[in-house]
């Protein structure tokens, strides 16, 4: 036993149990407040994988508007114009619907952003954006 000048019994150095317990307590009310904040960031860059998908989906669109005068027979997936799913995997693109005059596509969630809360993203030749199955609105996601 080491003594100090003193005389007196010199106390050991370290954590007690209880600094040990509130050290933990104080990391796990931080990762309570940061980890859903976290995974709402991280969901909401990979929301710019469907809206930069269905962009450009529109715009080979127009292409096919421009060059044969229809918007019918464009397809998507292997044969098609533009992969059947986004850049990132985050989102299943599908045109909803076409013909002549008009289309409308669709961006479903998958992988990873099933839970989203901006749900399905939706686009159509006039420039409308929608999100269908969502807990936001259209102007908070897009």
């Amino acid at each position: 036993m080491t003594k100090t000048m003193l005389g007196c019994p010199r106390r050991a150095r370290g954590f007690t149990l209880i600094e040990l317990i509130i050290a933990v307590a104080v990391v796990g009310i931080l990762a309570a407040v940061a980890m859903p904040s976290y995974r709402e960031h991280i969901a909401a860059s990979r929301r710019t994988d469907a809206k930069s998908a269905l962009l450009a989906v529109a715009q080979l669109m127009e292409r096919n508007y421009t060059e044969r005068g229809t918007y019918a027979g464009v397809a998507l997936g292997s044969t098609g114009v533009y992969p059947s799913t986004s850049p990132q995997g985050y989102y299943a693109l599908s045109i909803a619907s076409q013909d002549a005059n008009g289309f409308s596509l669709l961006a479903t969630r998958a992988g990873a952003q099933v839970g989203d809360k901006c749900g399905n993203y939706t686009y159509d030749q006039a420039g409308t954006k929608g999100v269908a199955s969502a807990t936001y609105t259209t102007a908070q996601c897009w």
